[in-house]
């Protein structure tokens, strides 16, 4: 089975089900998201798209109603086709400890999501992950998967380790390689067994490469869709592999193990 292991809500959603077609991809991933590039059909749109991504990974609009449309999507997203979504929630990460404790219970638990995710700490704010990872600990050990690219620090990569070693029994992904910082990403990863390096917008085969042969059991093929295309993505994987074990896990192998998707 191929699992594309990053992919947010698409509008509509034939739009990602035919990109996933394309890519010959099984499932899919699905975080919520508040901005929607793929609806832009010119520069000043996308701009207006990107405004509200970029409040959102600087922490702006934390409350559990500026999350509950994008929560919404996701849970109609995976309703109407279980066979290829594999659905996730978030939830704002500035909110007091006990309230994200219930947000993990009630928004994603109670939507019968299969993990948290994608957060998106603002820079130097990683420590916030911890009431999160608490949460997930007491609901039997659901997957975190956390914004991995600009802004996020070299610093917050190296809290999010120290994080994982505390709680060890939460798998706790890296998205889109590190950004940036993916090579210390990648040694961080390898050195906390807890921890995952999800691939997605890689702008090197040589980083994907070298990932796969340092943690080949700990990384997992994903697109960032819509910004990315899974596509793209399979054949920069497929590149920086041979066929055999180990591509077969980082193409979907690890990930069906990681988010149980519904057979």
């Amino acid at each position: 089975m191929i699992i594309d292991a990053h992919g947010h809500v698409h509008d509509p959603v034939g739009l990602h089900l035919d990109a996933l077609d394309a890519a010959g991809v099984d499932r899919a991933v699905l975080f919520p998201t508040r901005p929607h590039p793929e609806r832009a059909g010119d520069l000043a749109a996308l701009r207006q798209e990107f405004a509200v991504l970029d409040g959102a990974l600087g922490g702006q609009g934390g409350s559990r109603e500026g999350f509950a449309g994008a929560l919404d999507e996701v849970s109609a997203a995976v309703s109407a086709h279980p066979d290829r979504f594999v659905g996730f929630g978030s939830v704002p990460l500035e909110l007091p400890d006990q309230e994200i404790e219930r947000a993990v219970a009630e928004d994603v638990v109670g939507r019968g999501l299969r993990g948290i995710g994608e957060l998106t700490p603002a820079p130097g704010r990683a420590g916030r992950l911890e009431p999160v990872l608490r949460a997930a600990a007491d609901h039997g050990g659901l997957p975190v998967v956390v914004h991995g690219f600009a802004p996020t620090t070299a610093d917050d990569l190296r809290t999010l380790a120290a994080l994982s070693r505390r709680h060890p029994g939460v798998p706790l992904v890296v998205s889109q390689l590190g950004g940036l910082h993916w090579m210390e990403a990648v040694e961080l990863v390898r050195d906390t067994p807890g921890m995952y390096l999800e691939l997605s917008t890689a702008f090197l085969v040589i980083a994907v490469r070298l990932a796969v042969r340092e943690i080949p059991e700990r990384t997992l093929f994903g697109s960032d869709a819509p910004y990315g295309d899974p596509v793209v993505a399979r054949a920069m994987v497929e590149r920086a592999t041979v066929p055999g074990e180990v591509r077969d896990r980082v193409l979907g192998g690890t990930a069906a193990e990681l988010f149980r998707p519904a057979r």
